[in-house]
């Protein structure tokens, strides 16, 4: 990002699975934490230990999508043999620094993965059940303004930063 810009807010933003736009999100889609697997390094010519990431090997990431009610789209979600593919679309509203002027950048997030659970939700007069879908990721790619910042990839071994292949001479070596 331009350091001139300061980011302020997603403007707004949509789901979509597979090209359909998901009507019956709720207002909140977290991303998922990347926790590294490390490992433990000690012994000769190291004082102590530490711990050192195994690179592009990452812990299991869950990404919840929340609904308003229980309608079509949630259910649509639910298919444990089917891999679902959504892409979440926003435009982060920034302002430049020298000029005060609004401007926007667009950002895709894409995740593919395994419905892992269902939660129906509540029922309760005059609220939303928030009811949600919890899946297992496999893959994630985030895009701002058409750059790739993150790609990853497990099951293709593809890990790109910043449009760096971190793994492509792991990949040339195995």
């Amino acid at each position: 990002m331009d350091k001139n810009k300061i980011p302020e807010v997603i403007n707004n933003y949509n789901v979509y699975k597979q090209g359909n736009q998901l009507v019956g999100i709720s207002g909140e889609v977290a991303l998922p934490d990347m926790d590294a697997i490390t490992a433990t390094i000690s012994g000769a010519g190291v004082l102590g230990e530490y711990e050192t990431a195994i690179i592009g090997m990452f812990s299991s990431m869950k990404m919840d999508i929340p609904f308003r009610m229980l309608e079509d789209d949630i259910f649509s979600l639910m298919d444990p043999t089917e891999l679902l593919d959504l892409t979440l679309r926003g435009s982060q509203q920034y302002t430049t620094r020298d000029t005060a002027a609004l401007d926007y950048l667009s950002m895709r997030v894409v995740v593919r993965g395994k419905m892992l659970s269902f939660k129906g939700g509540k029922l309760k007069k005059g609220e939303q059940m928030d009811a949600s879908v919890s899946i297992e990721l496999l893959y994630i790619l985030i895009e701002i303004d058409g750059q790739t910042k993150l790609e990853l990839d497990k099951l293709n071994s593809k890990y790109i930063v910043n449009g760096k292949d971190v793994l492509e001479k792991v990949r040339n070596q195995c």
